[in-house]
């Protein structure tokens, strides 16, 4: 009985370390952000003077828009944010609006660092 309690119990810990690999903001996110986005989502850039968003800093992508946040922590599923960025909304305003899509791995880090909380980490 108590070697099928230890067998169980390191089954357990055992799944409990195959979770999905948590992403960092400043190690994961923002390098994609650098190199598909601040080229017009600076203060100077086109999408700031038009929409009021920034995604320089952690607190200016979870501030958003001039219309509201973008990001719904723990929903890449509802949050603007990816679903302008997969083109889920409307296909014509899928970011970068008028360059190179975002890579799948890319767009997909983006999508999971929302789905786990959007942390500043």
């Amino acid at each position: 009985m108590m070697r099928a309690v230890f067998v169980v119990s390191c089954g357990a810990v055992a799944l409990a370390g195959c979770g999905e690999r948590q992403v960092s903001f400043k190690n994961d996110v923002t390098p994609i952000l650098k190199a598909s986005c601040l080229e017009c989502h600076n203060p100077s850039g086109k999408g700031f003077t038009e929409s009021g968003l920034l995604l320089d800093t952690y607190e200016n992508v979870m501030k958003g828009t001039k219309h509201g946040p973008v990001i719904k922590p723990g929903s890449g599923l509802t949050s603007p944010f990816n679903q302008v960025l997969e083109g889920r909304v409307d296909k014509s305003i899928r970011m970068p609006h008028g360059g190179k899509p975002i890579p799948e791995k890319d767009v997909q880090t983006l999508r999971a660092w929302v789905d786990q909380g959007a942390k500043n980490n």
